[in-house]
């Protein structure tokens, strides 16, 4: 005999079930009827009360609700960015190269007649003329109503290449290079017309912090002209060796963003959400994504002013090759101290003293190794090249050295560094 388990009765067959149920209707019935008839009664005692008071309630219109819009309102940056565009954009130029290239014609001889017949044909290439065409494109923005314009050096670094700005209303105009700075990634052209020419006002790249909005515009890929890109600075005072016109530089102190850098926005503004220019966009990364690099402003405004007032860019020039010392150059050569400028040789034997200037007027030598700069220390991380910059051609400095374990001032005036 095999036993089985009594089910239990099911709950919605008891009683007790049904008079729940019986309790939740009278109770939902009698709350609906009450609301409903004291609904009525104030909502007339109300009007007949405003009524004595000659006011009205209007009755409510369902199609006036049903018909009014739903704006999603603008966020404070979004409209920013869209105000900085629209007011930048028009300084904002397209930097066309182009060079006289030869045309190539290709023709065929029979050199052997003799020994294969008339159906023997070998090609030959010969030279044609020349035509005028494009070969790169870069970005710049006006610094001056008159028609100078601000880029990288790399984008004009061609002197054998003609330069045509395109604005951004479409007009091409012709460029041409005022300067080249012998330092750093910038140059300055100019074109000539008789109009004015808005032009971008410059911020402040001493006060820039990471995570603060950026907005970069550019000729990207050399035929997206005045493209727009958003983003954030990644970085300050970056060092970074970049590659571009031909030549190879080592740019110290730029500014690193997650904004867009495409080839040919080189030169374009990177902007800040007041519309003010913080930096020069000059390089990416073609190892990462979004890792692009801008040369802040402020290393630009002596650039800018020296054109103005002399027409050039010009450097104070000292005149030495050096190494920087740290503690792995300092043990490797068994050095008495671990910072400042070591003169040396170049890497093809070039002198270490240049002829003829500041430094050899002033009795540097080989060996030398320059420990302050008008009582500035040089280290790795304050350079010398981030020290003379801050002086002008014709200033006098006195630099403390070590020469033979000893400490010496020489008092020398610099030199004057051009392209």
């Amino acid at each position: 005999m095999q036993l089985q388990l009594k089910k239990p009765p099911k709950f919605w067959e008891s009683r007790i079930f049904w008079l729940v149920i019986l309790i939740i209707f009278t109770s939902s019935a009698s709350g609906f009827i009450s609301g409903a008839v004291s609904g009525a009664y104030f909502s007339s005692y109300i009007r007949d009360y405003l009524s004595k008071l000659n006011i009205s309630m209007p009755a409510p219109n369902p199609d006036a609700i049903r018909e009014r819009p739903i704006y999603l309102p603008q966020t404070t940056q979004e409209e920013a960015v869209i105000k900085v565009v629209k007011d930048t954009s028009p300084a904002v130029v397209s930097i066309i190269i182009s060079k006289d290239l030869p045309i190539i014609e290709e023709y065929y001889i029979n050199p052997f007649p003799e020994f294969f017949g008339e159906g023997f044909q070998v090609p030959q290439f010969r030279q044609k003329g020349t035509e005028k065409k494009q070969v790169g494109g870069g970005t710049g923005f006006f610094i001056s109503s008159d028609g100078l314009i601000l880029t990288n050096k790399h984008v004009v670094a061609d002197t054998k290449a003609d330069y045509t700005v395109i604005t951004n209303d479409g007009k091409k105009i012709p460029a041409k290079v005022l300067a080249r700075d012998p330092v750093q990634d910038l140059a300055i052209i100019k074109v000539d017309q008789e109009k004015t020419f808005p032009t971008l006002i410059p911020g402040d790249s001493n006060k820039l912090q990471p995570g603060q909005t950026v907005i970069a515009i550019g000729n990207a890929l050399g035929e997206f002209q005045n493209t727009v890109s958003v983003g954030v600075i990644s970085g300050l005072a970056r060092t970074i060796s970049a590659e571009g016109g031909g030549t190879v530089e080592t740019l110290e102190d730029v500014i690193q963003t997650d904004a867009a850098i495409n080839r040919g926005n080189s030169g374009g503004p990177l902007l800040n959400l007041k519309g003010e220019v913080i930096g020069i966009n000059a390089a990416m990364s073609v190892e990462g994504q979004n890792i692009g690099f801008a040369i802040p402003i402020n290393k630009a405004k002596k650039d800018i002013e020296s054109v103005k007032r002399r027409g050039k860019i010009v450097y104070p020039f000292l005149g030495i090759r050096y190494i920087l010392i740290n503690d792995a150059i300092k043990e490797k050569n068994n050095l008495a101290v671990d910072y400042g400028a070591w003169i040396q040789k170049g890497e093809g034997g070039e002198s270490a003293v240049y002829q003829g200037s500041a430094a050899e007027k002033a009795g540097l030598k080989e060996g030398d190794i320059i420990l302050e700069f008008n009582n500035e220390k040089i280290t790795t991380d304050n350079s010398l090249a981030k020290i003379i910059i801050k002086y002008n051609p014709g200033d006098k400095i006195i630099l403390k050295i070590l020469r033979n374990n000893k400490e010496l001032d020489i008092e020398l005036i610099l030199g004057e560094r051009t392209e």
